[in-house]
């Protein structure tokens, strides 16, 4: 049985032993309150010893003696709400089954998983059904005892209320009726939170100060980039739409500013990042390449007229490309699941925690335009280089690294613009500019390549090349259409 998944929204409430339900019923959209459900819930918790899924807000859980037993895994959400995902319960009791771990991976990574926390839970059920009987919501009334190994026991009641079927404007109306029959807002997330208390690790809170100096500035960037890479590690293993590109670009960003902000970051030290962050796009890449293609050249194929596509143009492509994508995702996965990757996560744990600065403490508002000037500069070269190529294969080759240089040119104006303001905006938003039409450009290059590979197999299989040659033509178009763009937007970039 596959795993499953849904995206959790409730709400939580700490209410005494002699709190009286309200009358639920009551609340706008419900028709009646189903008969309640009793359940015995027995729920064991799994950490690292340094309690890593806790401090990350990710719970993993093996439930057992309700509707939904089985092992659950919790994640932040970036929709409203926290993201579970259940698998089945299986035989495992003591280990956590790999599938699952791989769901927690980033966080554990090849650390031991152990109980951490064990739940028993007497739960009272209330489902808040509509007039055609639909659930609209479930009231929980639980009775809860957490037990820790070395501590005593300790209890609660809480009131829980989680959507099924109905709109966040029923939790809105729960709220006063639940405060007036007593409840306050549950002192912890979770329940898991409230029994291990203070024994979470405290978050590390940092803002930016009034008048940030440029250290201040790459922390923060910085800092958002790791925490997308963490977002983006569970997706792409749930192959999520747009996650290995999202993921990739997260690793590019942060690569970027790793060389941007070198007069504040010691090299050597992010020059090792840098190559390992180097090495996990690559890893990446070539799943995005391979999906990125085969989309673009459907349409263009979709695009030719009827009696121009001679032969099974269309899914001669779609099946190479799709087993390119096949092959370059388990690479990609198997990537995410080695000691290398691991390290390189603890390594942006650290850079994060202690940044590796070079002491040099000046202000942010005089000392980014120079780092922004050293990035254009670079860029500029870039374009020289390619202004002096003796063919085109080498123009091609050298406006690849022009894009390059605009798409670094491009993060470094976005990292400013907390204290550059419009002027990092605008730079930023001529950089992508440029980023994306050499982005078509070297996509027409691959195109061309693939589109060559192709006519050749169908000829020497006795097939009609006659539209892949057809298609080359359009990317060879597309290429030199996407270079007079370029040469129209490079002297606006300033």
């Amino acid at each position: 049985m596959a795993a499953t998944e849904q995206l959790e929204i409730e709400t939580k409430y700490d209410v005494d032993e002699h709190a009286i339900l309200p009358a639920l019923h009551e609340l706008p959209g419900v028709a009646s309150v189903a008969q309640p459900v009793e359940l015995d819930l027995e729920a064991v918790y799994f950490d690292t010893a340094d309690l890593a899924l806790a401090s990350n807000k990710v719970t993993l859980r093996r439930r057992t003696g309700g509707e939904d037993d089985g092992w659950h895994v919790k994640l932040p959400s970036s929709e409203a709400g926290r993201l579970e995902i259940r698998h089945p319960l299986g035989r495992a009791v003591r280990k956590v089954p790999l599938q699952v771990i791989r769901t927690v991976r980033v966080h554990v990574r090849d650390r031991e998983l152990a109980p951490v926390v064990i739940l028993r839970t007497h739960r009272i059920v209330h489902r808040l059904l509509d007039a055609d009987g639909e659930v609209l919501a479930e009231l929980a009334d639980d009775h809860v005892t957490a037990e820790i190994e070395g501590a005593e026991p300790d209890r609660w009641r809480e009131w829980e209320l989680e959507l099924v079927n109905g709109g966040p404007e029923l939790v809105e109306a729960a709220e006063p009726l639940l405060r007036d029959a007593g409840a306050t807002p549950a002192a912890g997330p979770s329940k898991l939170a409230r029994a291990l208390g203070s024994r979470i690790p405290e978050p590390v809170e940092w803002e930016l100060p009034k008048k940030p100096l440029t250290a201040d500035l790459f922390r923060l960037y910085a800092g958002a980039q790791v925490e997308a890479i963490r977002l983006r590690d569970p997706e792409v293993r749930r192959d999520l739409p747009d996650s290995i590109h999202k993921m990739r670009v997260a690793t590019r960003r942060l690569r970027s500013a790793l060389a941007s902000y070198r007069p504040v970051v010691d090299r050597e030290a992010g020059d090792a990042i840098r190559a390992e962050l180097k090495w996990l796009a690559g890893e990446l890449g070539g799943a995005r390449d391979a999906e990125v293609l085969r989309e673009h050249l459907a349409g263009v194929v979709a695009e030719q007229p009827a009696e121009l596509v001679m032969g099974r143009v269309a899914g001669a492509i779609d099946d190479h490309l799709r087993a390119v994508y096949k092959a370059a995702r388990v690479d990609a996965l198997a990537a995410l699941e080695s000691a290398r990757y691991f390290r390189l996560l603890d390594s942006l744990d650290e850079l994060i925690a202690n940044p590796p600065l070079t002491g040099d403490e000046r202000k942010a508002a005089k000392q980014l335009p120079a780092i922004l000037e050293h990035d254009w500069k670079r860029m500029r070269k870039a374009v020289r280089r390619m202004e002096s190529a003796e063919d085109p294969v080498a123009r091609d080759h050298e406006l690849h690294e022009v894009r390059k240089a605009a798409k670094r040119l491009r993060y470094a104006a976005e990292s400013a613009e907390p204290v550059l303001g419009s002027e990092a905006t605008e730079l930023a938003g001529r950089a992508e500019q440029v980023q994306e039409v050499l982005g078509d450009h070297q996509d027409s290059v691959v195109g061309r390549e693939l589109l060559r590979q192709l006519a050749v197999e169908v000829h020497l299989s006795g097939g009609n090349a006659f539209t892949f040659g057809r298609l080359h033509a359009a990317e060879e178009y597309r290429g030199e259409r996407s270079y007079r763009e370029f040469l129209e937007l490079w002297p606006t970039v300033k």
